[in-house]
Order: C-alpha cells, then sequence, then structure tokens
C-alpha cells in the first residue's frame, strides 16, 4: 500500500505541530507549503545582524503539561546559569536530572542539562515583568491597588475609580454584547476608561462598543479587581519559583520558558526534525486553489513564487492554517453565497515592529530589580500615551540576553497596530523610522543621539478581528466542518485568538481524530473554548 499524505497549509506553530505529531505517531507523510521564506509564523524571529527581534513577544508558558513537555523535549530546560543570571548573581530554575529527547521510539540525543553558555539549543527560565507606561509614569500590569498606583493617579482619580467600581458592581450590564460592557462590569467605567479604552481602540482600531464580547473568552475572562487585590496580597507572602502555576491568571503569571535565540528557534528546530524524519516543508508556496468533491477535499493548487510554476497536489488529509478568508477564497467549485459573504467580511489587524540599536536608554531602572546596566527589567511594557501611535515596546535584552550581539546596546522593538495599506503601512522605511524615534523621545524612553541602526518589519493578518462579519462565523464552520478530511487549526486558521499553546493543541487533537477516524472536528472547535484551555 501507498503512504497515506497529509498536506499542511502554514509553518507556523500549528502547522509545524501538527507535522511532528503525525511523524511521531503515524505512517502518515505530512507535506507543508508555506507561503514565505521563513519558519514559525508569528512565532519566528527575525535576525538583523545578529540582533534579533520576537515579533510580538512569545512566551513559552503553559497549564498544559503536555505543552510544556513537548517544548522540553524540543528545547531542554537549562542546566546552568544564563549570562545575565552569572553577572547579577541571580537565583533562576535550573534542570539537574540527564535529558532525553525522542520522535516516537527513536531517540534523539541523550545528554546532561545544556548549559547556555555553550550550547545554543537551551531553553532558558525568565522572569516576566510587564508594566503600564501611562501619565509618563510606570504602572503595574495588571493594575495592582498599592501606593504608587495611587500615587500616580492622584487622590481625586483614584476616588473617582473607586466610587466608578461600586457603582459598576452594583448595577451590572446585562446581557454583554460588547467588550465594553465587559470592561465596564469587571472594572467599573472610570478605571475602563483609564487604562482600556484607549489602549484597547489603539491596537484594534475600532471601538470597544463595536467588538464582540466573545473576544474577552480568549484573552482576559477570568481577570477582574478581585482577583488582581488578592494576587497583590498573596504574592507578598509566597513565591513560586516553578513553572507550574496553573492557579494564576495567565495575566499574573510570573516565570516562563524562553529559547535562548528567540520564538523561532523552537520552530526552526522542529522543522529540522520533521524534514530528517521524511516530512516535506516547501517554502515560497503560495495555495491558490481546492478541488472537492462531496464530502472530501481531493487536491490542492500550489504555487511556486519564485517561478511561478504552479503543481497540483493529491492527498488524504488537509490540515489549515492559512487565514481564513483566503482559504475559501481559494475554493475552485460552487461556494454557497453567504459562505462567500461572511469570508469576505472577515477582518484583521495588521502589525508593524520598528526594531532600534541604541547605546542607552533615556528612562532609568527605579525599580529593586537588578539589570545589567541599570537597563529597565521589563520584557514589555504597555504604552497607554494618548499623544502617540505606539502600542507596545519591547526590549529584547531582557527577554534573552543572547538576543542582542553586543551585550553593551540596547536593543528595543517599537510595535505598531495598523491596516495593511493604511498610511502607517505605506510610509517608506526611513520616514517610519524617523516616526518611531520621534515618538519615543516625545515620551522621554530615548534620546534621539543614542540610536544605532534600525529595521522595519511588517507582518499582515497578525491578529484576526472579532467584529467585521465574525459574528457569523458558525456559516463558515459548518461549511468547512463538512469535509471529513479537512481540518482548520491555529489562529488564523480557526479565525480564533488562539495562544501559541492553544494553537498547537488544536493542531494535536486533528493528528489524534485523524489516527482515530474522528470527522467530527467539535473537540477542536472546543480548545480554548473549555475552561481548562482558557488564557484566563
Amino acid at each position: 500500500m501507498s503512504q497515506k499524505v497529509a498536506v499542511i497549509i502554514g509553518a507556523g506553530p500549528a502547522g509545524l505541530t501538527a507535522a511532528y505529531e503525525l511523524i511521531d505517531k503515524t505512517n502518515i507523510k505530512p507535506i507543508i507549503f508555506e507561503t514565505t521564506e521563513s519558519t514559525g509564523g508569528i512565532s519566528k524571529t527575525v535576525n538583523y545582524k545578529g540582533n534579533r527581534i520576537d515579533i510580538g513577544g512569545h512566551r513559552f508558558f503553559s497549564k498544559s503539561d503536555r505543552i510544556m513537555q513537548w517544548w522540553q523535549n524540543i528545547l531542554p530546560l537549562q542546566g546552568e546559569p544564563a549570562k545575565d543570571d552569572k553577572q547579577l548573581g541571580r537565583k533562576v530554575l535550573l534542570v539537574k536530572q540527564s535529558v532525553k529527547r525522542k520522535v516516537g521510539s527513536q531517540n534523539l540525543e541523550h545528554f546532561n542539562p545544556p548549559d547556555p553558555e555553550k550550547t545554543d539549543k537551551v531553553m532558558l527560565s525568565r522572569s516576566r515583568l510587564s508594566r503600564i507606561f501611562f501619565l509618563r509614569k510606570f504602572f503595574d500590569y495588571p493594575v495592582s491597588l498599592n501606593y504608587d498606583t495611587l500615587s500616580n493617579l492622584g487622590i481625586k482619580r483614584t476616588f473617582k475609580i473607586g466610587f466608578s467600581y461600586i457603582k459598576s458592581y452594583l448595577n451590572q450590564i446585562k446581557p454583554e454584547k460588547s467588550l465594553e460592557d465587559f470592561f465596564i462590569n469587571r472594572f467599573g467605567e472610570e478605571l475602563y476608561r483609564t487604562f482600556f479604552k484607549d489602549y484597547t481602540e489603539k491596537v484594534w482600531g475600532v471601538s470597544c462598543s463595536e467588538i464582540k464580547s466573545d473576544w474577552r473568552a480568549q484573552r482576559v475572562k477570568g481577570l477582574s479587581i478581585k482577583k488582581t487585590i488578592f494576587h497583590a496580597i498573596s504574592k507578598n507572602f509566597s513565591r513560586n519559583s516553578s513553572f507550574s502555576q496553573k492557579k494564576l491568571e495567565t495575566s499574573l503569571i510570573s516565570q516562563f520558558m524562553y529559547p535562548k535565540l528567540g520564538p523561532g528557534q523552537m520552530w526552526e528546530e522542529v522543522a529540522k526534525i520533521i524534514t530528517k524524519n521524511g516530512g516535506e516543508i516547501h517554502y515560497g508556496s503560495q495555495l491558490i486553489g481546492i478541488k472537492n468533491k462531496d464530502q472530501y477535499i481531493k487536491s490542492v493548487q500550489v504555487e511556486e513564487k519564485s517561478t511561478g510554476v504552479v503543481k497540483s497536489v493529491n492527498a488524504d488529509y488537509f490540515i489549515s492554517t492559512m487565514p481564513v478568508k483566503d482559504l475559501i477564497n481559494s475554493f475552485n467549485g460552487d461556494i454557497p453565497v453567504e459562505v462567500q459573504k461572511v469570508a469576505k467580511g472577515l477582518m484583521y489587524r495588521d502589525f508593524i515592529t520598528v526594531g532600534l540599536l541604541l547605546k542607552k536608554l533615556k528612562i532609568k531602572n527605579k525599580t529593586k530589580i537588578k539589570t545589567l546596566h541599570n537597563l529597565i527589567p521589563d520584557n514589555w511594557i504597555y504604552i497607554q500615551e494618548r499623544d502617540v501611535k505606539l502600542g507596545r515596546l519591547q526590549i529584547f535584552n531582557n527577554w534573552s540576553p543572547y538576543m542582542v550581539k553586543d551585550e553593551n546596546n540596547v536593543w528595543i522593538g517599537l510595535e505598531y497596530f495598523c491596516n495593511e495599506g493604511d498610511e502607517l503601512w505605506n510610509m517608506d522605511d526611513e520616514k517610519l523610522t524617523d516616526f518611531a524615534v520621534n515618538e519615543l523621545t516625545s515620551i522621554d524612553i530615548i534620546n534621539k543621539k543614542d540610536v544605532i541602526d534600525s529595521v522595519i518589519i511588517r507582518m499582515p493578518k497578525t491578529y484576526l478581528a472579532y467584529f467585521g462579519t465574525y459574528d457569523r462565523f458558525s456559516i463558515i464552520r459548518e461549511f468547512t466542518d463538512g469535509f471529513k478530511n479537512l481540518f482548520l487549526v491555529g489562529r488564523n486558521g480557526m479565525h480564533r485568538y488562539n495562544n501559541m499553546d492553544h494553537s498547537m493543541l488544536t493542531a494535536m487533537t486533528a493528528v489524534e481524530n485523524i489516527c482515530e477516524g474522528i470527522t467530527s472536528k467539535d473537540n477542536i472547535w472546543m480548545i480554548n473554548a473549555e475552561e481548562d484551555y482558557h488564557e484566563e
């Protein structure tokens, strides 16, 4: 009998996980078609002159033990301190027992826990700190009711927030139709307008009243003032030094793992394992057609972008991680009119990172956390100042000291949310760099004279939107679920705001369904909808 084949569209976390699981658990050959020339999707690492950019910032933490073990099977956790840990005398979680790596029954390696100073194939143990920058001051994230917060806000604003919260607590908006309703019910209108409204609208480009409340189910479901207060009190009495922080809301997690050379390193390693074990990955290959008959997908047409050559590929199974809008547009046959309408109306938010290499930051570290060169200790900062378009600031030195070529420099990423084709997206690189530098200078975080180098990275369809025709998405799901051998997985693949671990779990579940002959997709759609999977 000829070997069965699974075509996988996309080499991001979900697509690569599906291919890995097929190799690990079946005799089905995975063939991946990736439209770009790189691995990892939005979880890739961009290497610019030895300085590495993590697009959006990716913590490796999950409430799923299976995912945590999966990651460590690819890149084992460090057994010795990283260079910044050594220099600062910082205590970190280290592994001391020997490590085995395997795919299926094949042992890949057996070795002692890796030393990040001697090998790149290692996962670092990192502490998380992210803060809000507002009123030219730092606030805890999530906002905590401590002296610094109250001092920064002032007595008048603090009292208004308190009374507003009591009012909302006693007069809940029901039903919660929008994200605005959700925030006001949990935090009160004054706190919502102070910390949530402008930033959320900066990210999405529309009013919170236009965003469906479903969005919060994937992102902020369990967070509230009560839980924030409880966390602020309890953290003063206990310190959790492990990664097993399942009882915490994910927004409060303080420890995470991180590949030495950024998130893309994980997916580059997975890609190597896939191709070494008989799988195929074709880069620069775009899906342009899908042929179906009755309840099955029969083949796909793929264009090699560099040559324009189109080939038809037959397979037994098809796993898609590509944007749902593009998937529906690729069908060759007659598509129900309503499916086409909903697909056309699905919306996305695009993303720009401006990488800046600096001699130093103007803003100084006023925390009690020790850092090299007194650098502020944040992994990333939410910029909620209303006079700039900048949304978030990544400090790559603090994600991993190996992300920056020269540890004496500061390597940061300025993140902008936009729409493909708008003024910001179309701005040429030189003007956009000047714009970004001027914004960061205007809020007193850098001095222009300290800029050494820069790079621009544009990422289309980074964030899928819970507005447009999203409220009718069930029409698309009913159509795609009708094909017994088609499986939609991942963030863009399901038009669902999954984190990396959720995306991987959808891929794992799809492979399990293939193994067991299950054609229903219900268990895939339940991931990040069930309590166990929530990003709380």
